[in-house]
């Protein structure tokens, strides 16, 4: 459909305040609170892991590694052991994958065994393997939000060895990769990989600011406070209210007497509320009111 004239905008386009918009904030500002939480999740590894590994306390390395797609994530050969962990209530979404074979050697050396996973891996994981990633979900949820300062609760969703059973992004999402690499003496390391939105890392890392809760007023509002102190308000002292018919309305002339009853007391008003009352006298050649009675 054609329109019968050209459209023209009736006024212009708002333009949003920038103290109320939220600013990205610096790659390097993120770079190093993420190096940091890094850091300390290395540390804290070292330890609670220590128990899964029969005492051995291993080293862990944590990298964060630049952004890709959720695809190159995913490219990964062989069966993997996928998560999914919820950031708090909102609907962030965190993604890690563990491999089949690290996962088994785990649970060989929960049995008793030497840390070796059977050849050749099976074609699904067994419930001892799925009992195995569950302990590790519950652990790393909880060293990793700790390492990024307590700012986010993350917990365990659901897991699968299928990726496409529990795809938590879209296939164009830009990702950035947590590497988790642990050492067991002269084992072959194995690892654990993170990927964490692009778009969630600001507020993962608690660079996004926080907007207080309003403070709320309890008791009555002073009058004599801010802002309300300074708020002008209009007064009008009604000096007499006569009643007139329309006859001597109509029959007004120019210089014409009208004898007005002016009562003693008269009220002062704000609008239609009477605030006090008062008797008309003089100050310095001015009509004053002095206020005998308040409302």
């Amino acid at each position: 459909m054609k329109p019968q004239r050209q459209i023209v905008a009736h006024r212009p386009l708002a333009s949003h305040c920038a103290q109320l918009l939220r600013p990205a904030p610096a790659a390097s500002e993120l770079a190093a609170v993420l190096a940091t939480a890094a850091e300390r999740l290395s540390r804290s590894l070292r330890r609670v892991l220590t128990p899964l590994l029969g005492g051995e306390q291993p080293m862990v390395e944590c990298r964060i590694e630049g952004d890709g797609s959720i695809e190159q994530f995913a490219a990964q050969d062989g069966l993997n052991a996928w998560s999914v962990f919820a950031v708090d209530n909102g609907s962030d979404r965190l993604l890690s994958c563990i491999d089949a074979e690290a996962v088994l050697r785990l649970v060989d050396r929960a049995f008793g065994g030497p840390g070796e996973a059977p050849r050749p891996l099976p074609r699904e994981l067994p419930l001892s393997a799925d009992l195995m990633v569950q302990r590790l979900e519950a652990l790393l949820a909880v060293q990793l939000g700790e390492a990024l300062g307590g700012r986010a609760v993350i917990r365990p969703l659901r897991r699968d060895s299928t990726l496409a059973q529990i795809q938590p992004f879209a296939a164009e999402t830009r990702v950035c990769l947590l590497v988790i690499e642990v050492t067991e003496g002269n084992r072959t390391p194995w690892s654990v990989r993170f990927a964490l939105p692009a778009q969630a890392m600001p507020s993962l890392a608690g660079l996004t600011p926080q907007h207080s809760a309003p403070v709320r007023r309890r008791g009555p509002v002073d009058p004599m406070g801010t802002p309300f102190a300074d708020v002008p308000l209009s007064l009008s002292a009604l000096l007499v209210d006569v009643a007139m018919p329309l006859s001597a309305i109509s029959a007004l002339e120019i210089g014409q007497v009208l004898n007005l009853p002016i009562t003693r007391n008269v009220p002062l008003r704000a609008g239609e509320h009477t605030l006090a009352h008062g008797a008309i006298g003089a100050v310095d050649d001015c009509v004053a009111l002095q206020i005998s009675q308040l409302s």
